[in-house]
């Protein structure tokens, strides 16, 4: 791989454009904007936050106000960026100044200001169109849904959580929220086709809805209960009940982490007892459990990081891992369940691009990452523990690449990227595993955060404060 130069940014935002030509930084109250072949500066905004007299006297306002760079800013804090679908705009939030501003990358001196007003702003993101911002207030209030064509607003009340209770289908057409109406958990369809009007509106089945996940083919819903009830309820976009889940005997905590098959065909389900349970799509069934073992079994691949090898390689170059060979012991901590907060369950749930493979991380052993084979269409059902990465310290994001059959990319705190792939040809012919520590050629530099290019070949590394990126090298 190919290292740039190390940046400046603020809050780990930095973020590839949809056609990974370019790349939006953020750094305390500035936008950059930078090529993505030559890291050289594009685009560079400084953001306007000082309210207007009117908000500040009235409140919410009423429209999309287009201004002009030359207003005069203040300091403020980015706490959000992104791109529209296009890469036209880019949006850039101040949460706790209430405010959104939106540039244009044609036109350096175009912008538009969202202002939230009384009920004050928890996050800001582009709905798939690139031509509305959804913006969700405080306390639960409501859902603003901006208009950059009209310059005019939708509001939806009452969404029952800003960060994980709301969906787009996967062609954009409906905006899938999850409500909280006289105590009772709700669903609103709504066509983002026609200005979000409300198609659909229906009760859950639910106490107290934790999380919603829309299936690839926008077919069937599933929602589940909160952390003390492990319940799961399939429904259709109409509000049919499809199915429900639940297993037996009862783990005593509700559920954590749900990751769709890509064809829908199959819903892999975790909770906080380091069981994965897999139901088909037909009748909602269990036809698995992948279960965390003190024991690898004999027929797994088990890649372990090399000692020490940072400090022989002094950072350069790649080095491969170490392949062990039969059954390996796996170190499980088991929680204290008299304790607050127990380290058990899944941290993350994650099929990659074909479905042929699960990763799952465990709480329980932090330094490892766990991956299941999935048959391929039209293969019997079989899955199976197939590989295990072990490193030496706890993994903190680990990314499959967007575009590949098998490719994934890690970050272990340290100043190195590992790289796990199963599409290397050997010289026989077939198709062998590989797994590489590689270093960053810098002399401070932590890799937090790992973040692929919309096209698999690049890949962003963050840092605290910092980021570099790092690119293929074309043979």
């Amino acid at each position: 791989m190919d290292f740039t130069e190390i940046y400046a940014q603020s809050a780990g935002l930095v973020a590839f454009s949809p056609g990974a030509h370019f790349i939006l930084t953020a750094i305390a109250d500035r936008l950059i904007v930078r090529r993505a072949d030559t890291l050289q500066v594009a685009r560079t905004w400084r953001l306007n936050t000082s309210p207007s007299a009117t908000a500040a006297a009235a409140g919410p306002s009423t429209a999309i106000r287009p201004t002009r760079t030359s207003d005069p800013a203040t300091q403020a804090v980015i706490s959000h960026i992104g791109w529209s679908s296009d890469s036209e705009y880019v949006l850039a939030a101040c949460a706790k100044q209430g405010v959104v501003n939106v540039f244009r990358m044609r036109d350096e001196d175009w912008t538009a200001r969202i202002e939230a007003g009384t009920e004050g702003l928890v996050k800001a993101e582009w709905a798939p169109d690139g031509r509305h911002v959804l913006c969700f207030s405080e306390w639960a209030l409501r859902v603003t849904v901006w208009s950059l064509v009209s310059g005019t607003a939708k509001y939806i009340q009452y969404p029952l959580h800003p960060d994980r209770g709301y969906t787009f289908r996967a062609d954009g057409r409906y905006f899938v929220l999850a409500e909280r109406h006289k105590s009772k958990d709700t669903i609103g369809v709504y066509d983002a086709a026609e200005a979000y009007k409300l198609s659909r509106h229906y009760p859950l089945p639910t106490a107290a809805m934790a999380s919603l996940s829309l299936s690839p083919t926008g077919n069937d819903l599933a929602v589940w209960e909160g952390a003390l009830d492990y319940k799961l309820y399939i429904l259709s976009l109409t509000g049919e009940l499809q199915g429900s889940f639940s297993p037996s005997p009862d783990p005593g905590f509700g559920i954590r982490n749900v990751a769709w098959h890509p064809s829908g065909m199959f819903l892999a389900v975790s909770g906080w007892d380091d069981k994965i349970h897999v139901l088909e799509s037909v009748t909602w069934s269990r036809v698995a459990t992948l279960e965390l073992g003190s024991r690898i079994p004999p027929r797994t691949t088990v890649w372990r990081e090399p000692d020490n090898w940072l400090e022989s390689t002094e950072g350069r170059g790649f080095l491969s891992y170490e392949r062990l060979q039969g059954p390996q012991p796996l170190s499980v901590v088991r929680p204290d369940p008299s304790k607050p907060n127990p380290k058990s369950g899944t941290l993350q749930l994650e099929f990659n691009k074909t479905g042929t493979l699960l990763l799952a991380r465990f709480e329980g052993v932090p330094t490892a990452i766990h991956l299941f084979a999935f048959p391929a269409a039209g293969e019997p059902f079989a899955a199976h523990l197939r590989s295990v990465l072990i490193h030496s310290r706890p993994v903190l994001q680990a990314r499959w690449n967007p575009m590949r059959r098998g490719s994934l990319a890690m970050s272990c705190g340290e100043r190195a990227v590992y790289m796990w792939s199963d599409e290397w040809v050997g010289e026989d012919g077939r198709v062998e595993e590989t797994a590489e520590c590689i270093g960053v050629p810098a002399h401070k530099f932590d890799t937090r955060d790992v973040k692929w290019a919309p096209d698999g070949k690049g890949l962003i590394l963050v840092d605290r404060d910092k980021f570099c990126c790092a690119f293929e090298v074309e043979e």
